[in-house]
């Protein structure tokens, strides 16, 4: 299959296809491509490989521990994807009622290891994603599985999740993490003036001609999302002007309702 028109991403998703095939069998229901690699401006230094994996039930131990090396060889085999995968694991169940109750979830994502969590509604903005632009690469369409998302629930998710950041950005002071905080606030204004998400980087973009004032900051964080191995730079410098902008956003999705 070639659902990317990059050829060692598309060889990296078959390799995890057969490999979960060969650890899951049957109890692997579907498999889902998302995020950036779908919606555009997939950087191949820095991007994800976002995927959800459907399945008849939740993961059980040996299950876990087999995925778990499953992820440490393929970073060794293929080093350029090291931390940049995120990959959930949820079962048939979760996905229809994760609006109303948490199930468990397995989860790879860049800087945190595999592990399981209970993940509920703060999951809908990712299963809408994989609703609405979600390539199948194995299994049925993502839209037999998971429960029907509206745009209105959609946007009313990000909208939270930007609030949530009022609290998120007291503890963001790297500069990895400050150009993270900054880009999810353009994507989180963009979507809720727009009612759909876009890539950081559209979003960006949008985000200067909408607010002019905010031009060079919202530039040095599409840079310093390039530079994340820049061990020299000092974060202290530019933290403040950070959380003034997560701040200024933030007010603006509250006053628009």
């Amino acid at each position: 299959m070639n659902p990317t028109d990059n050829p060692q991403i598309n060889t990296v998703l078959d390799i995890l296809l057969a490999q979960m095939q060969a650890i899951l069998g049957d109890k692997l229901v579907g498999l889902y491509l998302y995020g950036s690699l779908v919606t555009g401006d997939f950087d191949d230094t820095v991007s994800d490989i976002d995927l959800l994996a459907a399945l008849a039930d939740a993961l059980d131990e040996d299950e876990f521990s087999a995925l778990d090396a499953m992820h440490e060889k393929l970073a060794l085999d293929y080093p350029e994807r090291k931390d940049r995968l995120e990959i959930a694991y949820l079962s048939l169940h979760a996905l229809q009622t994760f609006k109303t109750q948490s199930s468990p979830l397995g989860i790879i994502s860049p800087g945190t290891p595999f592990q399981i969590i209970q993940a509920g509604k703060e999951w809908l903005m990712n299963w809408y994603m994989v609703l609405t632009i979600g390539v199948t690469l194995f299994g049925p369409k993502p839209d037999t599985i998971i429960d029907p998302i509206s745009q209105t629930e959609f946007v009313e998710a990000i909208k939270q999740h930007v609030l949530a950041w009022r609290t998120y950005i007291q503890n963001i002071d790297s500069r990895p993490g400050q150009a993270y905080a900054i880009l999810t606030m353009c994507r989180g204004l963009y979507t809720t003036r727009n009612g759909e998400q876009v890539s950081k980087v559209r979003a960006a973009q949008w985000a200067k001609n909408q607010l002019p004032e905010w031009a060079g900051l919202i530039d040095n964080a599409l840079q310093w999302r390039l530079a994340w191995r820049d061990s020299n730079a000092d974060p202290a410098l530019t933290l403040d002007n950070t959380r003034g902008f997560v701040n200024m956003v933030i007010d603006l999705v509250e006053k628009s309702g």
